[in-house]
């Protein structure tokens, strides 16, 4: 992942949950969060299903609708639904909007909200 964001990228959640931050700031605080995350989580992302991409006003930024697709210890098989709000700078992610649906991951880990 370390290669993929640019050195001073943002990575926003705009839909979170308690205990997870809303923003992650520079390449080595996204890279060591998410490395954490994953290392923890009850579920393991195996790929993303692209459903459209929107081109915006913007060269460098689009929207992609897509599905995180995995399993989880707990429920089995996951289809995540998300929309990311993606800006490239220098062949970079330099801003990542990441619209995950909350209710849908909770539900694949297993719990409540």
């Amino acid at each position: 992942m370390g290669g993929v964001y640019a050195v001073d990228a943002v990575h926003e959640f705009p839909f979170t949950r308690p205990g997870v931050p809303s923003r992650l700031e520079g390449r080595d605080e996204i890279v060591n969060w998410t490395a954490a995350v994953w290392k923890t989580n009850t579920f393991k992302y195996e790929r993303y299903r692209t459903l459209a991409i929107y081109d915006t006003n913007d060269p460098d930024t689009i929207i992609v609708e897509q599905e995180a697709l995995g399993t989880s210890t707990s429920t089995g098989e996951f289809a995540l639904p998300n929309i990311v709000v993606l800006t490239v700078r220098n062949g970079h992610i330099a801003h990542l909007r990441d619209y995950v649906n909350i209710l849908a991951a909770a539900a694949a880990m297993g719990r409540d909200m």
